[in-house]
């Protein structure tokens, strides 16, 4: 085994074992470990993915099980359900009040603030690579991909302003959309920074 093959399956393991930790914090907590990542991803998605099929393939699970979790946070009062902007046909769910005030218990804010001790340059390049990782693993498993606008190759920033236009959609974006999770997310690959020339020392 080479010691790229090595560090890579020692990443993989860590990876596994830093999620199974953080979610063994779900034990005794108010809500189940689906409606947690429920909640988490209305709070994060931008308003035309706040769909049920777009939480199923971010949950990797199937429609009805993704409605069924939706169906639990909602009688609890935690999303809300409206028309979509953008297909009136459909729904999409919305985050309530009480639902923002859930997440100030949620359990993964042991592993957010591991996540802060770590420096700001640190935490940028993970932030990028476990993105990268994420979207070249749906990608090899034929899932649809989530990501962020600054990742993605529909999004072009504005140079005069905080906001961005998204070519998907062809519609101006607003500084609050920026660091949304999207479903229609496709991965740049000129994101991730160039490592620096190593020097032969004479």
């Amino acid at each position: 085994m080479s010691n790229r093959t090595a560090r890579i399956d020692e990443i993989a393991e860590l990876m596994v074992h830093i999620g199974r930790s953080a979610r063994g914090e779900d034990a005794g907590a108010e809500l189940t470990a689906a409606q947690w990542t429920g909640l988490r991803f209305f709070a994060r998605a931008n308003s035309a993915s706040r769909t049920p099929s777009a939480f199923a393939s971010f949950q990797a699970t199937t429609r009805g099980t993704a409605s069924q979790t939706i169906k639990s946070l909602e009688a609890k009062g935690l999303l809300a359900r409206r028309r979509s902007e953008h297909d009136r046909r459909s729904v999409v769910f919305a985050i309530t009040q009480a639902g923002r005030e859930m997440l100030c218990n949620d359990p993964l804010r042991h592993l957010m603030a591991a996540l802060e001790r770590l420096p700001p340059e640190a935490c940028e390049t993970l932030s990028l690579s476990l993105s990268q990782v994420a979207a070249d693993l749906a990608t090899l498993r034929g899932c649809r991909a989530f990501g962020t606008c600054e990742g993605c190759s529909h999004y072009a920033a504005d140079g005069g302003s905080k906001g961005g236009y998204c070519a998907c959609v062809a519609a101006d974006l607003a500084p609050d959309d920026i660091g949304r999770l999207c479903a229609n997310f496709d991965q740049r690959h000129d994101t991730l920074p160039v490592p620096p020339l190593k020097t032969k020392r004479s």
